[in-house]
């Protein structure tokens, strides 16, 4: 006769398998935001782990599949690769991972250029006020999104 505990795991496992795929469902997730939502829904340790660890064996968790395709929708938003970094690294992902896939963006992505479009564009936002004051207000913005103190510094000289 099974005692409890043997019972438990693969009943447990089965569940936290079954919201696993629901969460999968609406977006790709990092091997460790899975995770940490497994555990938020109470998921034991060992189900959490292993229900990650079967995902990563079937191929339906892969985090640098999940860094690449995060990276190549926020772009669009504009965001600088600053930001995209620090989100990645918040959702999990191994830092060099996280290096590699901002290397590889970097090749078809100019910060320098969409600093420069996004400045002008909030410039003209900001006509009313005082330079100095737009001036700083544009590059607190561009530092908002993520890019750095540099492209930032060139996309307000040009201006």
């Amino acid at each position: 006769m099974l005692k409890d505990t043997e019972r438990k795991l693969p009943a447990e496992f089965s569940k936290a398998r079954d919201y696993a795929f629901l969460l999968l469902k609406f977006r790709l997730r990092s091997e460790d935001e899975l995770y940490q939502r497994l555990r938020k829904k109470k998921f034991s340790e060992e189900a959490s782990r292993s229900v990650v660890a079967f995902l990563k064996e079937k191929k339906f968790l892969d985090d640098a599949e999940f860094a690449r395709l995060w990276i190549s929708s926020r772009i669009k938003k504009p965001l600088g690769l600053r930001r995209l970094k620090f989100e990645l690294k918040l959702k999990g992902v191994d830092k060099g991972i996280i290096e590699a896939q901002a290397r590889k963006a970097c090749r078809d992505y100019n910060e320098g250029e969409v600093a420069n479009t996004l400045a002008r564009t909030k410039m003209n936002t900001l006509k009313d006020l005082e330079p100095l004051k737009a001036k700083r207000r544009v590059f607190a913005f561009l530092m908002r999104r993520g890019f750095s103190a540099e492209a930032a510094g060139d996309a307000l000289s040009r201006l």
